[in-house]
Protein backbone atom coordinates (compact mmCIF):
# COMPACT_ATOMS: atom_id res chain seq x y z
CA UNK A 1 0.00 0.00 0.00
CA UNK A 2 1.75 3.51 -0.95
CA UNK A 3 0.66 5.98 2.00
CA UNK A 4 -0.57 9.65 0.64
CA UNK A 5 2.60 11.87 0.45
CA UNK A 6 1.39 14.22 3.58
CA UNK A 7 2.63 11.76 5.83
CA UNK A 8 6.02 10.69 4.43
CA UNK A 9 8.15 13.11 7.34
CA UNK A 10 6.29 10.85 9.68
CA UNK A 11 5.08 7.63 8.39
CA UNK A 12 6.89 4.02 8.61
CA UNK A 13 8.84 2.94 5.99
CA UNK A 14 6.36 1.04 3.16
CA UNK A 15 7.82 -2.74 1.87
CA UNK A 16 9.39 -0.69 -1.14
CA UNK A 17 11.15 1.29 0.63
CA UNK A 18 13.11 -1.29 2.97
CA UNK A 19 15.72 -2.44 0.41
CA UNK A 20 17.58 1.79 0.10
CA UNK A 21 16.99 1.81 3.82
CA UNK A 22 18.53 -1.43 4.70
CA UNK A 23 21.36 -0.47 2.75
CA UNK A 24 22.18 2.92 4.30
CA UNK A 25 21.78 1.10 7.84
CA UNK A 26 24.37 -1.87 6.98
CA UNK A 27 26.88 1.11 5.04
CA UNK A 28 26.87 3.05 8.72
CA UNK A 29 29.88 2.20 11.37
CA UNK A 30 27.44 3.30 14.37
CA UNK A 31 24.81 0.69 12.94
CA UNK A 32 27.49 -1.97 12.25
CA UNK A 33 29.03 -1.12 15.96
CA UNK A 34 25.77 -1.88 17.56
CA UNK A 35 24.79 -5.30 15.17
CA UNK A 36 28.91 -6.61 16.26
CA UNK A 37 27.28 -6.37 19.92
CA UNK A 38 24.34 -7.78 19.17
CA UNK A 39 25.36 -10.47 17.18
CA UNK A 40 28.92 -11.06 18.31
CA UNK A 41 29.11 -14.76 16.52
CA UNK A 42 27.52 -13.45 13.63
CA UNK A 43 29.54 -11.42 10.73
CA UNK A 44 28.12 -8.14 8.72
CA UNK A 45 27.54 -10.10 5.53
CA UNK A 46 25.24 -13.06 6.76
CA UNK A 47 23.23 -10.58 9.03
CA UNK A 48 23.02 -7.96 5.85
CA UNK A 49 21.72 -10.95 3.95
CA UNK A 50 19.19 -11.69 6.83
CA UNK A 51 17.84 -8.04 6.72
CA UNK A 52 17.59 -8.26 2.73
CA UNK A 53 15.27 -10.83 2.75
CA UNK A 54 12.53 -9.23 4.95
CA UNK A 55 10.20 -8.01 2.45
CA UNK A 56 8.28 -5.98 5.38
CA UNK A 57 8.47 -4.48 8.69
CA UNK A 58 6.77 -7.32 10.51
CA UNK A 59 8.84 -9.59 8.63
CA UNK A 60 11.84 -7.67 9.96
CA UNK A 61 10.72 -7.44 13.34
CA UNK A 62 9.64 -11.41 13.55
CA UNK A 63 13.08 -12.23 12.34
CA UNK A 64 15.32 -9.88 14.23
CA UNK A 65 13.02 -8.02 17.21
CA UNK A 66 11.11 -11.19 18.31
CA UNK A 67 13.96 -13.30 19.22
CA UNK A 68 16.15 -10.58 20.29
CA UNK A 69 13.05 -9.58 23.35
CA UNK A 70 12.35 -12.93 24.29
CA UNK A 71 16.11 -13.53 24.67
CA UNK A 72 16.10 -10.16 27.12
CA UNK A 73 12.89 -11.12 29.13
CA UNK A 74 14.47 -14.28 29.78
CA UNK A 75 17.81 -12.44 31.03
CA UNK A 76 16.51 -9.93 32.57
CA UNK A 77 12.96 -10.40 33.85
CA UNK A 78 11.06 -13.24 35.59
CA UNK A 79 8.56 -13.61 33.26
CA UNK A 80 6.54 -11.23 30.80
CA UNK A 81 2.92 -11.82 29.93
CA UNK A 82 -0.67 -10.23 28.47
CA UNK A 83 -4.16 -10.39 29.11
CA UNK A 84 -6.27 -9.50 26.27
CA UNK A 85 -9.48 -11.73 27.64
CA UNK A 86 -11.09 -8.38 27.02
CA UNK A 87 -10.14 -7.14 23.38
CA UNK A 88 -10.40 -10.10 20.28
CA UNK A 89 -7.12 -11.20 18.68
CA UNK A 90 -9.14 -10.23 15.16
CA UNK A 91 -9.31 -6.72 15.57
CA UNK A 92 -7.14 -3.63 15.08
CA UNK A 93 -6.69 -1.65 18.27
CA UNK A 94 -5.11 1.88 19.26
CA UNK A 95 -2.82 1.04 22.69
CA UNK A 96 -2.87 4.36 25.49
CA UNK A 97 -0.62 2.57 28.58
CA UNK A 98 1.42 4.20 31.12
CA UNK A 99 4.72 4.68 30.05
CA UNK A 100 7.49 3.36 32.43
CA UNK A 101 10.40 2.52 29.70
CA UNK A 102 11.28 4.83 27.01
CA UNK A 103 11.97 1.47 24.23
CA UNK A 104 10.59 -1.49 25.98
CA UNK A 105 7.14 -0.33 26.90
CA UNK A 106 6.09 -0.73 22.75
CA UNK A 107 8.46 -3.21 21.95
CA UNK A 108 7.42 -5.81 24.29
CA UNK A 109 3.82 -5.23 23.59
CA UNK A 110 4.88 -5.87 19.90
CA UNK A 111 6.14 -8.99 21.40
CA UNK A 112 2.83 -9.92 23.52
CA UNK A 113 0.55 -9.24 20.30
CA UNK A 114 2.52 -11.57 18.26
CA UNK A 115 2.45 -13.99 21.47
CA UNK A 116 -1.75 -13.77 21.60
CA UNK A 117 -2.32 -14.39 17.84
CA UNK A 118 -2.67 -10.69 16.99
CA UNK A 119 -1.84 -10.48 12.79
CA UNK A 120 0.24 -7.46 13.10
CA UNK A 121 1.90 -5.60 15.55
CA UNK A 122 1.49 -2.12 16.16
CA UNK A 123 2.80 1.33 14.98
CA UNK A 124 4.57 3.68 17.25
CA UNK A 125 4.22 6.78 18.43
CA UNK A 126 7.96 8.16 18.94
CA UNK A 127 9.08 11.67 19.93
CA UNK A 128 11.75 13.08 17.57
CA UNK A 129 13.49 14.14 20.94
CA UNK A 130 14.96 10.58 20.96
CA UNK A 131 15.79 10.73 17.10
CA UNK A 132 19.37 12.58 16.98
CA UNK A 133 20.89 10.63 14.56
CA UNK A 134 20.01 9.66 11.71
CA UNK A 135 20.49 5.87 11.55
CA UNK A 136 18.19 5.81 14.65
CA UNK A 137 15.39 7.33 12.44
CA UNK A 138 16.24 4.82 9.83
CA UNK A 139 15.79 1.90 12.37
CA UNK A 140 12.97 2.97 14.56
CA UNK A 141 10.74 3.65 11.12
CA UNK A 142 11.92 0.13 9.98
CA UNK A 143 10.45 -0.79 13.18
CA UNK A 144 7.00 0.50 12.44
CA UNK A 145 7.14 3.93 14.46
CA UNK A 146 6.04 6.94 13.31
CA UNK A 147 7.10 10.41 14.56
CA UNK A 148 6.06 12.96 16.84
CA UNK A 149 7.40 16.31 16.24
CA UNK A 150 8.31 17.83 19.72
CA UNK A 151 9.04 21.43 20.29
CA UNK A 152 7.49 23.54 17.95
CA UNK A 153 6.12 27.17 17.80
CA UNK A 154 2.46 27.05 18.59
CA UNK A 155 0.90 27.30 14.74
CA UNK A 156 3.59 24.80 13.55
CA UNK A 157 2.99 22.11 16.66
CA UNK A 158 -0.90 22.47 15.99
CA UNK A 159 -0.38 21.63 11.89
CA UNK A 160 2.02 18.85 12.78
CA UNK A 161 -0.66 17.50 15.31
CA UNK A 162 -3.18 17.64 12.67
CA UNK A 163 -1.14 15.68 10.51
CA UNK A 164 -0.38 13.26 13.39
CA UNK A 165 -4.04 12.56 14.02
CA UNK A 166 -4.44 12.14 10.17
CA UNK A 167 -1.86 9.62 10.14
CA UNK A 168 -3.60 7.18 13.19
CA UNK A 169 -6.64 7.31 11.95
CA UNK A 170 -5.34 6.20 8.28
CA UNK A 171 -3.31 3.92 10.09
CA UNK A 172 -6.27 2.32 11.93
CA UNK A 173 -8.76 2.46 9.01
CA UNK A 174 -7.02 1.76 5.67
CA UNK A 175 -3.72 -0.02 6.63
CA UNK A 176 -5.52 -2.20 9.68
CA UNK A 177 -2.75 -1.48 12.11
CA UNK A 178 -2.46 -1.48 15.58
CA UNK A 179 -1.48 1.68 16.74
CA UNK A 180 0.43 2.23 20.53
CA UNK A 181 0.94 6.02 22.05
CA UNK A 182 1.54 6.51 25.55
CA UNK A 183 -1.05 8.35 27.76
CA UNK A 184 0.98 11.31 28.16
CA UNK A 185 4.07 12.73 26.56
CA UNK A 186 7.31 11.72 28.37
CA UNK A 187 7.61 9.24 31.35
CA UNK A 188 5.70 9.85 34.56
CA UNK A 189 8.79 9.76 36.34
CA UNK A 190 6.94 8.83 40.17
CA UNK A 191 4.59 6.54 38.64
CA UNK A 192 1.40 8.39 39.10
CA UNK A 193 -0.07 7.47 35.64
CA UNK A 194 -2.58 10.61 34.14
CA UNK A 195 -3.91 10.51 30.56
CA UNK A 196 -3.15 13.92 29.18
CA UNK A 197 -5.95 15.95 28.15
CA UNK A 198 -4.06 17.09 25.12
CA UNK A 199 -3.05 13.73 24.09
CA UNK A 200 -6.94 13.26 23.62
CA UNK A 201 -7.14 16.43 21.70
CA UNK A 202 -4.73 15.25 18.97
CA UNK A 203 -6.57 11.72 18.44
CA UNK A 204 -9.86 13.91 17.68
CA UNK A 205 -8.12 16.00 15.08
CA UNK A 206 -8.14 13.79 12.35
CA UNK A 207 -11.05 11.79 11.60
CA UNK A 208 -14.74 12.57 11.05
CA UNK A 209 -17.97 13.88 12.48
CA UNK A 210 -17.83 15.06 16.43
CA UNK A 211 -15.10 14.14 18.62
CA UNK A 212 -16.66 11.24 20.35
CA UNK A 213 -16.96 9.41 16.45
CA UNK A 214 -13.42 10.53 16.14
CA UNK A 215 -12.31 8.53 18.64
CA UNK A 216 -13.99 5.91 18.35
CA UNK A 217 -12.84 5.13 15.16
CA UNK A 218 -9.44 4.79 16.64
CA UNK A 219 -10.86 1.74 19.06
CA UNK A 220 -8.60 3.27 22.11
CA UNK A 221 -7.76 -0.12 24.71
CA UNK A 222 -6.27 1.63 28.08
CA UNK A 223 -3.50 -0.59 28.67
CA UNK A 224 -1.71 -1.08 32.08
CA UNK A 225 1.92 -1.89 32.14
CA UNK A 226 3.21 -3.21 35.34
CA UNK A 227 6.97 -3.65 35.80
CA UNK A 228 8.28 -5.63 39.34
CA UNK A 229 11.25 -3.38 39.39
CA UNK A 230 12.21 0.05 37.28
CA UNK A 231 16.17 -0.12 36.52
CA UNK A 232 15.73 3.37 35.97
CA UNK A 233 14.45 4.18 38.99
CA UNK A 234 17.53 5.53 40.62
CA UNK A 235 17.77 8.09 37.45
CA UNK A 236 14.42 9.04 37.76
CA UNK A 237 15.34 10.24 41.53
CA UNK A 238 18.16 11.96 40.71
CA UNK A 239 16.14 13.75 38.08
CA UNK A 240 14.24 14.76 41.09
CA UNK A 241 16.50 16.19 43.23
CA UNK A 242 17.97 18.00 40.19
CA UNK A 243 14.98 19.73 39.31
CA UNK A 244 14.22 20.66 43.07
CA UNK A 245 17.92 22.30 43.40
CA UNK A 246 17.99 23.94 40.52
CA UNK A 247 14.82 25.06 39.10
CA UNK A 248 16.36 25.57 35.53
CA UNK A 249 17.75 22.47 35.11
CA UNK A 250 17.29 20.25 32.12
CA UNK A 251 18.46 16.75 30.96
CA UNK A 252 21.64 16.20 28.84
CA UNK A 253 21.69 15.14 25.53
CA UNK A 254 23.11 11.38 26.61
CA UNK A 255 20.55 11.60 29.28
CA UNK A 256 18.10 10.06 27.43
CA UNK A 257 20.33 7.31 25.50
CA UNK A 258 21.38 6.25 28.90
CA UNK A 259 17.67 6.05 30.43
CA UNK A 260 17.57 3.68 27.03
CA UNK A 261 20.28 1.68 27.72
CA UNK A 262 19.84 0.86 31.28
CA UNK A 263 16.02 0.53 30.68
CA UNK A 264 16.83 -2.06 28.47
CA UNK A 265 19.53 -4.17 30.23
CA UNK A 266 18.62 -3.69 33.38
CA UNK A 267 16.74 -6.15 35.48
CA UNK A 268 13.20 -5.82 35.40
CA UNK A 269 11.67 -8.56 37.36
CA UNK A 270 8.29 -9.69 36.66
CA UNK A 271 6.28 -7.77 33.70
CA UNK A 272 2.50 -7.96 33.28
CA UNK A 273 0.66 -5.85 30.23
CA UNK A 274 -3.17 -6.34 30.96
CA UNK A 275 -6.21 -4.86 28.14
CA UNK A 276 -9.20 -3.23 29.35
CA UNK A 277 -12.02 -3.68 27.06
CA UNK A 278 -12.43 -1.38 24.16
CA UNK A 279 -13.69 2.50 25.19
CA UNK A 280 -16.30 2.55 22.25
CA UNK A 281 -19.17 1.52 24.32
CA UNK A 282 -18.13 3.91 26.94
CA UNK A 283 -18.41 6.97 24.25
CA UNK A 284 -21.00 5.77 23.12
CA UNK A 285 -22.71 6.58 26.95
CA UNK A 286 -21.41 10.16 26.22
CA UNK A 287 -23.24 10.96 23.26
CA UNK A 288 -26.55 12.15 24.82
CA UNK A 289 -24.56 14.35 27.67
CA UNK A 290 -24.49 18.38 27.12
CA UNK A 291 -21.13 18.84 27.82
CA UNK A 292 -17.92 20.75 26.08
CA UNK A 293 -15.27 19.04 24.17
CA UNK A 294 -12.91 20.39 26.68
CA UNK A 295 -15.40 18.55 29.58
CA UNK A 296 -16.11 15.33 27.64
CA UNK A 297 -11.86 14.87 26.88
CA UNK A 298 -11.95 15.56 30.57
CA UNK A 299 -14.41 12.62 31.05
CA UNK A 300 -12.50 10.66 28.83
CA UNK A 301 -8.90 11.07 30.24
CA UNK A 302 -10.14 10.19 33.93
CA UNK A 303 -12.17 6.71 32.58
CA UNK A 304 -8.69 5.44 30.96
CA UNK A 305 -6.99 6.80 34.08
CA UNK A 306 -9.22 4.26 36.04
CA UNK A 307 -8.77 1.33 33.52
CA UNK A 308 -5.14 1.27 33.88
CA UNK A 309 -5.05 1.51 37.37
CA UNK A 310 -8.00 -1.07 37.78
CA UNK A 311 -5.65 -3.62 35.68
CA UNK A 312 -2.09 -3.01 37.49
CA UNK A 313 -0.25 -5.92 38.48
CA UNK A 314 1.28 -5.37 42.25
CA UNK A 315 3.71 -7.26 43.86
CA UNK A 316 4.88 -7.07 47.06
CA UNK A 317 7.66 -4.57 46.28
CA UNK A 318 4.44 -2.04 45.76
CA UNK A 319 2.48 -2.62 49.22
CA UNK A 320 6.35 -2.43 51.15
CA UNK A 321 6.90 0.58 49.84
CA UNK A 322 3.16 1.84 50.44
CA UNK A 323 3.64 1.18 54.34
CA UNK A 324 7.43 2.24 54.53
CA UNK A 325 6.04 5.42 52.74
CA UNK A 326 3.27 5.81 55.27
CA UNK A 327 5.17 4.23 58.17
CA UNK A 328 2.85 1.55 58.75
CA UNK A 329 1.72 -1.84 58.01
CA UNK A 330 -1.50 -1.80 56.71
CA UNK A 331 -0.57 -4.11 53.74
CA UNK A 332 2.36 -6.12 55.64
CA UNK A 333 -0.76 -9.43 54.58
CA UNK A 334 1.20 -8.86 51.05
CA UNK A 335 4.67 -9.49 52.02
CA UNK A 336 7.22 -11.30 54.00
CA UNK A 337 9.98 -10.00 56.39
CA UNK A 338 12.70 -11.48 53.65
CA UNK A 339 10.80 -9.85 50.88
CA UNK A 340 11.00 -6.72 52.65
CA UNK A 341 14.77 -6.64 53.54
CA UNK A 342 15.75 -7.98 49.88
CA UNK A 343 13.56 -4.71 48.82
CA UNK A 344 15.56 -2.05 51.12
CA UNK A 345 18.57 -3.58 49.99
CA UNK A 346 17.63 -3.32 46.55
CA UNK A 347 16.81 0.28 47.23
CA UNK A 348 20.40 0.93 49.18
CA UNK A 349 21.94 -0.30 46.27
CA UNK A 350 20.51 2.28 43.71
CA UNK A 351 20.87 4.90 46.32
CA UNK A 352 24.37 4.49 45.82
CA UNK A 353 24.24 4.57 41.85
CA UNK A 354 23.10 7.63 42.28
CA UNK A 355 25.67 10.73 40.91
CA UNK A 356 24.81 13.75 42.26
CA UNK A 357 27.63 16.73 43.74
CA UNK A 358 25.16 16.67 47.06
CA UNK A 359 22.90 13.76 47.26
CA UNK A 360 20.03 14.14 49.57
CA UNK A 361 19.48 10.37 50.32
CA UNK A 362 16.34 10.81 52.45
CA UNK A 363 15.08 13.01 49.62
CA UNK A 364 15.93 10.11 46.90
CA UNK A 365 14.75 7.42 48.96
CA UNK A 366 11.57 8.64 49.58
CA UNK A 367 11.48 9.32 45.39
CA UNK A 368 12.32 5.98 45.00
CA UNK A 369 9.58 4.54 47.43
CA UNK A 370 6.70 6.83 46.10
CA UNK A 371 7.65 5.37 42.46
CA UNK A 372 6.69 1.78 43.77
CA UNK A 373 3.98 2.95 46.01
CA UNK A 374 1.86 5.10 43.52
CA UNK A 375 0.58 2.10 41.57
CA UNK A 376 -0.19 0.56 44.90
CA UNK A 377 -2.52 4.01 45.88
CA UNK A 378 -3.99 4.56 42.31
CA UNK A 379 -5.39 0.68 42.10
CA UNK A 380 -6.47 0.47 45.61
CA UNK A 381 -8.83 3.59 45.25
CA UNK A 382 -10.21 2.13 41.56
CA UNK A 383 -11.10 -0.99 43.12
CA UNK A 384 -12.37 1.12 46.45
CA UNK A 385 -14.30 3.44 43.58
CA UNK A 386 -15.45 -0.34 41.72
CA UNK A 387 -16.77 -1.71 44.67
CA UNK A 388 -19.29 1.59 45.46
CA UNK A 389 -20.75 1.18 42.11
Amino acid sequence: MNTPSEFDDIRPFDAEELPAVFDRLLNNRQFQAVLRFLYPGASLEDIGAMMRQCKSSIEFQRKFCYGFLKDLVSRAGRGCEMDIAAISNKRNYTFMSNHRDIVLDSALLDMLLLDAGFETTCEIAIGDNLLSLPWVLDIVRVNKSFIVRRGLMVKDRLKSSITLSRYMHYAIQEKHENLWIAQREGRAKDSDDRTQKSVLKMLALGGEGSVIERLQALHIVPLSISYQFDPCDYLKAAEFQSKRDDPNWHKGPMDDVISMRTGIIGFKGHIHYHAASCIDDYLETLKDQKMSNNDLLEHVATYIDHQIHLNYQLYPENYIALDELRGTHDYADHYDDHTRDVFNHYLSRHLHKIELPNPDEAFLRERLLTMYANPAINYIKAHEEEAKK
